[in-house]
């Protein structure tokens, strides 16, 4: 394929995913807005509890403040838009991210409520980073770059275990969920789907 077909290519990948990734980060603020009338805490992930396994899937949706919504929106809003350029199978990637992290941190979570699409955020740090190096191609490793660069100091900062009410497991069950994510859905050929 040409340079200048894959740049169109790429561009109209974003174009065609947009309206997904609105979407998900519309449903998100609507969850948000819906907990303040509603009690929904209880779809949050609860490590080792059968009850709270339904959070694997209701953790991403549900923010504690106005604060923890808008640090997850931006980013998520960032990254989702990064993959969606690196015509990646995004919906794939992000339910893959989802169920792996979410059940990493099943396991591995203090015993609490853990909420928020930070885990998503991390996965998708992760994925980002792990598929431009498995795939050495350019706009992978262009792509990686940008994610470290930008979010190098928060991912670091993130899966320590210093900031309280941080769910740090969640984070870096995140990573364990993005790079299984990449190990396992990109393509070991040189025909890959990525450019």
């Amino acid at each position: 394929m040409r340079t200048m077909d894959r740049k169109k290519s790429n561009r109209h990948r974003i174009g065609e995913e947009i309206n997904w990734i609105l979407g998900l980060i519309i449903i998100i603020w609507i969850v948000f807005i819906a907990d303040i009338f509603l009690p929904l805490e209880h779809l949050g992930l609860i490590p080792r509890d059968f009850g709270g396994l339904v959070g694997i899937v209701g953790m991403h949706f549900l923010h504690g403040s106005w604060y923890h919504l808008l640090s997850n929106t931006v980013p998520l809003l960032v990254l989702l838009v990064l993959l969606a350029g690196s015509k990646a199978n995004s919906v794939s990637i992000v339910f893959v991210i989802c169920l792996v992290g979410g059940i990493v941190l099943w396991f591995i979570g203090r015993s609490s409520l853990h909420i928020g699409a930070s885990l998503l955020v991390f996965g998708l740090a992760s994925f980002l980073v792990a598929a431009g190096f498995i795939e050495k191609r350019p706009i992978p490793l262009i792509i990686s770059g940008i994610v470290m660069l930008i979010y190098g100091t928060s991912i670091l900062r993130g899966i320590l275990p210093f900031t309280p009410g941080v769910s740090w497991e969640g984070h870096i069950s995140g990573l364990i969920g993005g790079a299984i994510a990449a190990l396992t859905l990109i393509p070991k050929t040189n025909n890959s789907r990525y450019s």
